[in-house]
């Protein structure tokens, strides 16, 4: 097995030349800081809104070569998130933000069919699966909430029968979510970096930001563009801009990927292109792909400490190991087949589950995709570009823009708390897998984010 950083998505997608570092002082009308999907899309759509825009992009190392050419490929919305929504901001609003986050989804299959760009997209359902009985509940808030709404096709309940004809696995019952589609990650990723550069959008790789001015100048080790605004796109990073301190949490995830096994998935009936995810609250997800592997990824890898780059969060032997057996339990036809590939990433865990966008003078953010950035990066490059040029309108009045506040604990009380709560819902997850009830102790810690008004994933 290669266990490395970047993993087979990058891998397989091929290298790129490195764009020339920043040297010296420059200018641009909106500078962005970070050359991930939410940077780039950010980027793509200034041109498409001010063609005439002079448009920077810094990036600390190779432009998609971070958490955006290694996730796990979901195309997803947030209407699973429906429910924290409705709590929030009732109603009304809740289905303006979900209705939007689709965008997402058809926005980026368009994207890839008129620039030509072959990212493998394929629209296929989500389906969430229950693997034990306690898992069965996970997906019932959801489908409730699109039901009280009257869009109950949005999140609708399967049960093992309908299951077994998409992918016999032995589940016994779930929810299938009807917008959503699976992508290769890193040839997205790298052909929104390609396409950008044939706009005439300016990027300096290996240009790590060390700050941001009061006045919104970002500064490096060899320069600083003055811009009229500038635009924070940095994922698990925003923590160590100042300002953001608070903004969110950083963890992990990991994923093992195996050999071609069209076979196996021949048997399965596993062959529509469904990505799944499980029920529970540190989720594995799964998806195949083109050449008939199975990509098999688990959110239950170790936090992070602020913005420190910790190379366990991108090779964890323990996480990918736990991963592996975790594959061989869902897919026993599997033991005799290998696991090629192994790699993870951080994520940056939203205290409210929910991505976040606002402005603060002329600088303007995004994060806290909470390991769901695929889509609902294209709708934030579309909130972002229009804050960036002072253009409001329906999608910058979205909920997601500006919502009230919810901040992470100060270090190290989020690392310490939040590996003990992650610890405990290993635990959980674990006990239920296996039919038990999960301790008194266990239960009152993994409790303990709900009781703060912290939403975790699932």
């Amino acid at each position: 097995m290669r266990h490395t950083r970047y993993g087979w998505w990058l891998e397989e997608a091929g290298p790129v030349e490195p764009a020339r570092p920043l040297e010296g002082d420059t200018t641009a009308d909106v500078a962005v800081v970070g050359g991930g999907y939410l940077g780039l899309w950010t980027a793509w759509q200034l041109k498409q809104l001010e063609p005439e825009a002079d448009v920077v992009v810094l990036e600390a190392g190779l432009a998609g070569h971070g958490p955006s050419g290694r996730n796990g490929g979901f195309v997803s919305t947030l209407w699973d998130d429906l429910p924290i929504l409705r709590d929030r901001v009732g109603d009304a609003r809740a289905l303006e933000v979900v209705r939007a986050s689709e965008r997402g989804v058809h926005g980026i299959g368009a994207w890839c069919a008129q620039e030509g760009v072959d990212a493998w997209f394929r629209p296929a359902p989500t389906l969430v699966v229950a693997t034990s009985d306690a898992q069965l509940e996970s997906t019932r808030e959801a489908v409730e909430a699109c039901a009280a709404l009257g869009v109950p096709d949005e999140i609708r309940a399967i049960g093992p029968d309908e299951l077994r004809e998409r992918c016999d696995a032995g589940f016994l019952g779930g929810a299938l979510t009807r917008t959503s589609a699976t992508v290769q990650p890193a040839r997205l990723a790298l052909g929104l970096r390609a396409k950008a550069l044939e706009a005439g959008i300016r990027l300096h790789e290996h240009t790590r930001v060390r700050r941001v001015a009061r006045d919104g100048t970002p500064i490096t080790r060899s320069g600083r563009v003055r811009a009229g605004h500038t635009v924070l796109a940095t994922n698990s990073a925003t923590v160590g801009f100042v300002g953001y301190r608070l903004a969110h949490a950083v963890a992990s995830s990991h994923i093992v990927l195996t050999e071609p096994v069209p076979d196996v998935l021949e048997e399965l009936g596993w062959t529509g292109g469904e990505p799944i995810a499980d029920g529970r609250t540190l989720l594995h997800y799964l998806r195949t792909t083109r050449d008939g592997r199975i990509a098999f990824g688990w959110g239950g890898g170790r936090m992070g400490f602020g913005s420190r780059r910790l190379d366990r969060l991108e090779v964890d032997p323990h996480a990918v190991r736990t991963a592996r057996d975790d594959l061989l339990r869902f897919f026993p036809q599997l033991a005799r087949r290998r696991v090629t590939h192994a790699w993870g990433g951080p994520i940056d865990v939203s205290p409210t589950h929910l991505p976040i966008f606002g402005s603060r003078g002329r600088v303007h953010h995004g994060y806290g995709f909470t390991g769901n950035g695929v889509g609902p990066s294209y709708l934030g490059g579309e909130i972002l570009a229009r804050l960036a040029l002072d253009r409001r309108d329906e999608l910058t009045r979205l909920a997601l823009v500006e919502p009230e506040r919810k901040r992470m604990p100060p270090e190290p009380f989020r690392w310490a708390g939040g590996t003990a709560i992650r610890a405990s819902l290993v635990r959980a997850d674990a006990s239920e897998d296996a039919g038990r009830a999960p301790g008194r102790v266990t239960r009152l810690v993994a409790g303990l984010p709900r009781r703060l008004g912290l939403r975790l994933p699932r």
